[in-house]
């Protein structure tokens, strides 16, 4: 009897270590994922969106990129730096174009190219991290949008996750997430449509309003 209890009450103590052990698991990316999707209070009202096609809004209709949606969705003007077949490098050799405006957010969609043309990881991350870093210098809050790289094992995913980590800025993984080879969402292989403009400025929107309504 005594060997009974004593084993139930082992039994229970390591179900009580496991159930803490999660807690704190859960704890933990709880307030991961809260770092990169959340803001401190921007210096100012401008929004800038800097990147490339899928900024510029290729495959949409007039008024249906997803920054102008955003912006109507926010209620807030958000000025579209967006330019079609720009690589990381090309991106960051106009930077200083963004830094004229002094916005107080900056959404960097940027990468996508890098991809199609087999730009080095390491390459597109160190442009990358120096527009980060351009950017915070001026004080601009960074809301780095991730791109898909590859079906499995995706290398990108890691090189977000690193700049993100490293410059302590909001993230927004694999924006085409959901949207790629559905032809309901998509006007090519690589660029949305209207509606799939729509669900992107719909998941961006959830990062970005909660600031503008302060």
């Amino acid at each position: 009897m005594m060997v009974y209890l004593a084993y139930n009450s082992m039994k229970k103590r390591i179900i009580l270590i496991i159930i803490f052990i999660l807690i704190l698991i859960i704890g933990y990316f709880v307030v991961r994922g809260g770092s990169k999707n959340s803001f401190d209070k921007p210096k100012n009202s401008t929004i800038v969106a800097f990147g490339d096609s899928l900024v510029a809004g290729n495959g949409s209709t007039e008024g249906n990129d997803f920054v102008s949606v955003l912006s109507r969705k926010i209620g807030v003007l958000i000025e579209n730096f967006g330019h079609s077949g720009d690589t990381s490098a090309d991106a960051l050799a106009r930077i200083d174009t963004v830094i004229e405006r002094d916005p107080g957010i900056v959404i960097l969609v940027i990468g996508g190219n890098d991809i199609l043309r087999k730009v080095p990881i390491a390459t597109t991350k160190d442009n990358i991290s120096s527009i980060v870093e351009t950017l915070q210098k001026n004080n601009t809050r960074v809301l780095l949008v991730g791109v898909k790289g590859a079906i499995l094992n995706d290398p990108y995913a890691d090189m977000y996750e690193s700049i993100t980590d490293e410059y302590d800025i909001a993230y927004m993984p694999n924006i085409l997430s959901g949207l790629l080879g559905k032809s309901k969402y998509m006007s090519d292989a690589i660029h949305p449509n209207d509606i799939g403009y729509a669900r992107i400025a719909d998941r961006l929107s959830e990062i970005l309003k909660p600031l503008v309504l302060e």
